[in-house]
């Protein structure tokens, strides 16, 4: 579920978020929601929903009774598993948190908070609204209200040391409870940090810092109980975000919402969809035509066996080498594999699976390009 609002936009963002002065008419959007839900439904009726995230934008810039309603709608068209995983992205101000009771009512049962660093000085150059103290104010509140939480930190900021660092993510680990996101900080093109960076105004960590920084991440949330399970993700065992796992092991997923993308198997085939990323546009499709649909892609073999070599790789858990096969039709490069595994970038597990090793993650994007050419 893809709410596209923000209250400012980022300078290091490119998401679909976009920033309204005037009311967002909720009541109407939330219509639009369940009308999507409702012919997406249509598609693929006989489905058991497992977990459903409300991603963003900001979606705690929404109601409870907002959040509330898309929940009842996806209730009326498919079966919900009992033990539905729930989650919601929260911004970590004063005002967003005290809806954080409403949204649990409502049937939110964990909440994801966007933190991104726990200093002032950061948060102010990353454009963030809120302060460090504000952010762990928040996180406790969370932490009353939801059983589960997590919250994300961007590192290899701009003058950020090794040792500030190791100790900003001690301090998040004693708050953090079961789940951290750690993100490496990346110049995205079309942001503000992009023009900066070329322009010589905003200096990012070189390579070797950046390496330090990435190899003190792990080393603190392993020695923490929070190992990486995802490139970017850490968690104690049986804390992983059940929701991003869907994505990273190539199941079924319905994007809903403006600039949501799905992935639905229809007829034996895979659909690679998209919905308009303009909110407005997106919300005039769907009281139109029932959906707001921009792309609706039918995946061939190759496309989907990439794609899932792509997300299964960021696993630590890795992928089954004859899922690809019966996926590509055509089993991986046996002399890539040897490469590879001689360079010290994967290993094969005692199960048969194959995974990144901890060297190789920071070159991943490489390893899949090897192993998919």
């Amino acid at each position: 579920m893809h709410w596209p609002f923000c209250l400012s936009k980022c300078p290091y963002c490119d998401f679909n978020s976009h920033v309204r002065h005037a009311a967002i008419d909720e009541e109407r959007f939330a219509r639009a929601f369940a009308r999507e839900i409702a012919t997406t439904a249509a598609r693929v009726s006989d489905r058991i929903v497992t977990s459903i995230f409300f991603g963003g934008g900001t979606p705690s810039l929404m109601k409870p009774q907002t959040v509330g309603a898309i929940l009842d709608a996806i209730a009326r068209h498919w079966s919900v598993d009992k033990n539905v995983e729930v989650s919601l992205e929260a911004n970590p101000t004063s005002v967003e948190a005290t809806r954080f009771a409403g949204y649990r009512a409502a049937g939110v049962n964990r909440v994801s908070l966007g933190v991104q660093a726990l200093d002032d000085v950061s948060l102010k150059a990353l454009g963030r609204q809120h302060s460090a103290r504000e952010a762990l104010d928040a996180v406790a509140i969370a932490r009353r209200a939801f059983d589960r939480y997590s919250f994300d930190l961007i590192y290899a900021r701009p003058g950020q040391s090794v040792d500030a660092w190791r100790q900003e993510l001690k301090l998040a680990i004693s708050e953090a409870a079961e789940h951290l996101s750690l993100y490496q900080l990346t110049i995205e093109e079309g942001t503000p940090f992009f023009g900066l960076h070329r322009a010589g105004k905003l200096k990012t960590p070189d390579e070797d810092l950046a390496r330090a920084l990435y190899d003190v991440t792990q080393e603190v949330c392993a020695a923490h109980g929070l190992p990486a399970y995802e490139i970017s993700n850490h968690a104690r065992s049986g804390a992983e975000c059940r929701h991003n796992l869907v994505y990273w092991r190539g199941q079924e997923y319905a994007g809903i919402g403006p600039g949501a993308h799905g992935r639905l198997d229809i007829g034996g085939i895979r659909h690679a969809t998209a919905t308009d990323k303009r909110p407005e546009a997106w919300l005039s499709r769907v009281e139109e035509d029932g959906h707001g649909l921009a792309g609706d892609e039918l995946l061939n073999n190759e496309q989907r066996a990439d794609e899932f070599l792509l997300m299964g790789l960021r696993l630590a858990e890795g992928i089954d080498p004859d899922r690809y096969a019966a996926l590509a039709g055509r089993p991986l490069d046996p002399h890539r594999i040897g490469a590879l595994k001689d360079d010290g970038a994967i290993m094969i597990d005692d199960n048969g699976r194959l995974r990144v090793t901890q060297d190789g993650f920071p070159l991943l994007d490489a390893v899949v390009a090897d192993l998919a050419a």
